[in-house]
């Protein structure tokens, strides 16, 4: 009667198998194949247990970075043409919300070269808007539209740093995300599962790790005042680093030759001189180039090594280098490894303020598991029983595409590597209910055909098709609801999301297609059939 019934237990059991592989992967022995299910099946914070951080972003210290770039890049620019002024300084916002308020203040401009200013500000700052206070103060303020740019940049650069950083710890599971509209709040979520001592992670997630090469213009003087009085134009003070073993301050040129962005990469090793722990770094092509012109041009001249804005060793260029160097004074072994860490996932763009931090245990997260799995079990075999109950044969048709459903929704979270959280599972579960109601759906249709007087064939293919427009239609809304779940809830509630989504299309493919071939089959093996249990 049905031709094609081999090819589709072909597929069926095709997707089956690559389900089940999924999770267990091909494991030679026990122990390998409950290696292969815990590697795959990656369990959430509230199941596996570990730790919670919530960090503020302190964007105002962003601000006040990008009005100092801007302030060195018109000095640079005006200087040639002879402008000159008393001051040029940016104002010190404190609170994340008045951080877009930073504004550069201008003062003690001569009247002949006013236009002179502005023309250089409007060429070199066009994202700066240029006012007057009088004839001879003016201001610099961002544009609002730069300024929520700037915003969104700093928090997404944060959290692809801090990413970074813990992915390179180890901590594959854990994720980072926003929490809250960002830019106001701009408050980052971080959760660690298996982590029940989170005090490493926040001292890696402290370092700013703001890597510089910049010239040594003079010192080191043994005072600020001294290094101040000696600073000539385009140049700054920085103070030596309290591991250097030194407390003077040097005088640096103002645009560094090299910064962290231009690293290819960096690793701990032992010094060959004294036998303590450095961190190597190598740089990209480009700037190996830029690097190599530089010491070259330079033999005999002092290159500081800036880390996190404190000199950390100012050696003298011996020779031409190119694309790598070495950061020493650092301390053991650890303190190298984490340096290191930090340089390859790259400097954060502002510093960190913890607001929350939170440890769930082990034996907690051991219970949300078996809670969940008996509230998944009971409410399997409740529906279960109601199915056969109801709808007697057709019910054991439902239990077998309802097993298939599971196997393949576990198997589509292992693949992709979704975080399996109890949100997750209520999400499962769900599937489950809407699985069956798919079923009530199809057999109700078919029922209804069988009593309009259609042979028992003809019913169940209309039932099917009739019923499917039906199910397309609550699963596509259901998915549009988790979509928007996912765009703006958190971690857990993301989640939840992904595994309704996910069970949804594993939903149409077992409530359509498995059940459809089951009553196929059932029809093949007695085509003479009078009466369908159901």
């Amino acid at each position: 009667m049905y031709t094609n019934l081999k090819h589709k237990w072909a597929i069926i059991f095709g997707v089956l198998l690559i389900g089940i592989l999924m999770v267990t992967g091909v494991p030679k022995s026990k122990d390998e194949l409950v290696a292969n299910i815990k590697k795959n099946l990656r369990l959430g914070l509230d199941l596996k247990g570990g730790s919670h951080l919530v960090v503020q972003l302190q964007v105002p210290d962003a601000f006040k970075a990008e009005a100092d770039v801007a302030i060195e890049r018109l000095q640079a620019n005006i200087t040639p043409k002879g402008v000159t002024y008393s001051s040029m300084d940016r104002s010190d916002p404190q609170t994340i919300q008045a951080a877009d308020s930073v504004q550069i203040n201008i003062k003690g401009v001569p009247i002949d070269k006013v236009t002179v200013l502005r023309q250089a500000a409007s060429e070199v700052l066009p994202e700066w808007v240029f006012s007057s206070v009088n004839s001879s103060d003016f201001v610099l303020k961002l544009k609002t539209s730069e300024a929520l740019r700037l915003r969104r940049e700093v928090v997404d650069r944060a959290v692809t740093t801090i990413d970074r950083r813990i992915n390179a710890l180890g901590l594959s599971e854990s994720t980072v995300s926003p929490r809250g509209r960002a830019g106001q709040e701009a408050e980052i979520m971080i959760q660690m599962p298996g982590v029940d001592d989170p005090a490493h992670v926040k001292s890696i997630l402290s370092t700013a790790a703001k890597l510089e090469l910049a010239e040594v213009k003079a010192g080191p003087f043994s005072t600020r005042a001294e290094a101040d009085q000696n600073k000539p134009f385009n140049s700054r003070v920085v103070p030596s680093s309290p591991k250097s073993g030194e407390t003077g301050f040097y005088v640096l040129g103002r645009t560094p030759v090299v910064t962290g962005r231009d690293l290819k990469n960096a690793r701990p090793q032992r010094s060959n001189d004294t036998g303590g722990w450095e961190t190597s770094f190598v740089l990209s092509a480009e700037a190996g180039k830029r690097f190599g012109n530089f010491t070259e041009r330079h033999i005999n001249d002092r290159l500081a090594i800036v880390l996190d804005d404190h000199v950390n060793s100012a050696p003298t260029i011996q020779g031409r280098i190119e694309d790598q160097g070495v950061i020493n004074n650092i301390g053991d072994e650890q303190a190298a490894t984490d340096l290191a860490l930090v340089l390859r996932s790259g400097s954060l763009p502002a510093g960190l303020k913890y607001l929350a931090e939170s440890t769930v245990g082990p034996s907690l997260g051991a219970d949300s598991i078996r809670s969940g799995v008996i509230a998944g079990l009971v409410g399997l075999v409740a529906v279960v029983a109601a199915m056969l109950i109801y709808y007697r044969g057709a019910g054991v048709n439902a239990t077998i595409a309802l097993i298939f459903n599971s196997i393949l929704l576990v198997g589509a979270v292992s693949y992709f590597e979704a975080v399996l959280t109890l949100p997750g599972i209520a999400g499962i579960i769900l599937t489950i209910g809407m699985a069956v109601d798919s079923n009530v759906l199809i057999f109700e249709r078919i029922r209804e055909e069988l009593a309009s007087g259609k042979a028992i064939p003809a019913a169940i293919e209309a039932g099917f098709d009739r019923a499917f427009v039906t199910i397309i239609d609550t699963h596509v809304t259901t998915v549009f609801s988790c979509a928007i779940l996912f765009l703006f809830g958190s971690g857990p509630i993301k989640g939840f999301a992904v595994t309704l989504v996910i069970g949804l299309l594993v939903n149409l493919f077992t409530a359509v297609f498995v059940s459809r071939t089951l009553f196929q089959w059932t029809l093949n093996r007695n085509p003479q059939m009078r009466e369908l249990s159901i």
